[in-house]
């Protein structure tokens, strides 16, 4: 008789943690169905681990180790041996992303349009560099203009005076401000849902905060006069459709006009202190922080001021929508019941040490470092366990740059014996909203998916 591997590890996790348990570790849900482990379970999770468990009493059932889960930069999972004669292909490591200007160590998670994120231990920096920023494109990348300044951008629709104006005329008429201000994927942390959300399987890496120079947005919408009648806007760039179809969008997406008007919303023509790179946008982009990256047009050409919602490409269905009642995981939508993405959630990761850290035989204390953000809020606390969820600790919280900057959070933690230990983080922002322990309101395409992030750490 022969073992036939069905599905993987996670998978049998992801679709019945339960009978995954009782599969993997001999383990039945108690009374209170969080099933602690005991004996032979407790043994067998510390044998995929490769090691003893301190704190295994308290891993609740379903619960996939983070150093066996398949994410983005992780080990894959291991699976029981299986016959010769009948060995199913091996599991497909991440793709690391080979582009002029760009750490290696970013995975690619998309390759029409190029898609691809940044790990959360390559996110330690307090401004995040050029190379190791993310990318996220919807359309085909554009060539790279000779001309710069010569670079136009249109403004119209509900304005007194439709203006165009040159980048070399913004430098000029407008004071420049630079402000580090976090820019996100709406569909970041999408791969945490289950069942599987339609996207890019972003983990926590579709997320930076660089140093961006340019002009407010409001300053120029100004010089326009915004009629009483806008209330929203349309947003238009020169990155073609992936079809190749010039005359269409690759991606045409708006904001109401209270949001339009933040002056911390900017045209920007420099990343870092460089030039934008055409990756991100040369010669200039939209920055508007806090709500999904979709809205801050990279190759940006025009502002149309509508005196309706803006039914460009990427509105409306269930494109950055969220469901307004929670909808069942995998059930059909009802149109009615949505409502647009607006500020993204609140989120933390642990940049130091990075998942799957090995440190020597003995050691008690691991310094941790991370980095929390909010959308249009502030981050209020940020809180670190090592026991599972049991308990939590404080960790240290720095003030933002500016509004709309991460902030970057340091903590200690004392670990009681060698062996395999989890670091959990969760953040709460100026709201008093927490971090949840998995993904929350699953929608068809898997926006607002926020839970708190964890990394495995091996002592001895």
């Amino acid at each position: 008789m022969t073992n036939k591997i069905e599905r993987s590890f996670e998978e049998l996790y992801k679709d019945d943690p339960e009978r995954a348990d009782a599969v993997v570790l001999g383990r039945k849900p108690g009374p209170d169905r969080r099933g602690f482990l005991e004996g032979a379970g407790l043994a067998a999770l510390g044998g995929l681990v490769g090691s003893t468990i301190p704190f295994g009493q308290n891993i609740p059932s379903g619960f996939i180790p983070a150093a066996l889960a398949q994410d983005k930069g992780a080990a894959p999972a291991p699976a029981p041996a299986p016959a010769p004669a009948a060995a199913p292909p091996a599991p497909k490591g991440p793709v690391m992303l080979d582009f002029p200007g760009k750490d290696k160590g970013l995975v690619v998670i998309g390759d029409k349009p190029l898609v691809a994120e940044t790990p959360e231990h390559l996110l330690n920096d307090d401004t995040t560099p050029n190379d190791k920023f993310f990318i996220r494109n919807n359309g085909l990348i554009p060539d790279e203009t000779k001309e710069g300044d010569k670079w136009k951008i249109k403004i119209d629709g509900e304005v007194n005076k439709p203006i165009e104006i040159s980048l070399g005329e913004l430098k000029s008429k407008f004071k420049p401000i630079t402000q580090r201000m976090v820019l996100e994927c709406g569909g970041n942390g999408r791969s945490f849902y289950s069942p599987r959300a339609s996207g890019n399987q972003w983990t926590n890496g579709g997320a930076g905060a660089a140093e961006w120079t340019g002009v407010r947005l409001a300053d120029v919408l100004k010089m326009a006069g915004v009629k009483p009648s806008a209330i929203f806007s349309g947003h238009y760039a020169a990155d073609p459709h992936l079809s190749g179809d010039t005359s269409r969008p690759a991606i045409s997406r708006g904001v109401p006009i209270k949001k339009l008007m933040d002056p911390n919303n900017m045209i920007v023509w420099a990343m870092n202190g460089k030039p934008l790179p055409n990756i991100h946008g040369y010669p200039v982009r939209l920055v508007i922080p806090g709500w999904p990256g979709s809205v801050s047009n990279k190759w940006l050409t025009r502002i149309w001021l509508r005196d309706k919602p803006h039914d460009g490409q990427g509105m409306g269905g269930t494109s950055y929508r969220l469901a307004i009642k929670p909808m069942v995981p995998g059930d059909k939508p009802d149109m009615s019941n949505f409502r647009d993405l607006e500020s993204m959630p609140v989120r933390s990761i642990i940049t130091s040490p990075s998942n799957g850290t090995k440190l020597a035989a003995g050691t008690r204390s691991v310094n941790l470092r991370g980095a929390s953000w909010a959308g249009d809020y502030t981050v209020r606390q940020v809180d670190v366990s090592v026991d599972y969820g049991m308990s939590w600790q404080r960790a240290n919280l720095a003030p933002q740059k500016n509004p709309f900057d991460w902030q970057r959070w340091t903590g200690a933690v004392k670990l009681p014996s060698d062996g395999y230990h989890e670091v959990w983080v969760r953040a709460t922002d100026s709201r008093g909203v927490m971090q949840p322990h998995v993904a929350p309101y699953w929608n068809p395409q898997g926006y607002g998916a926020n839970p708190f992030h964890r990394v495995a750490v091996l002592v001895g």
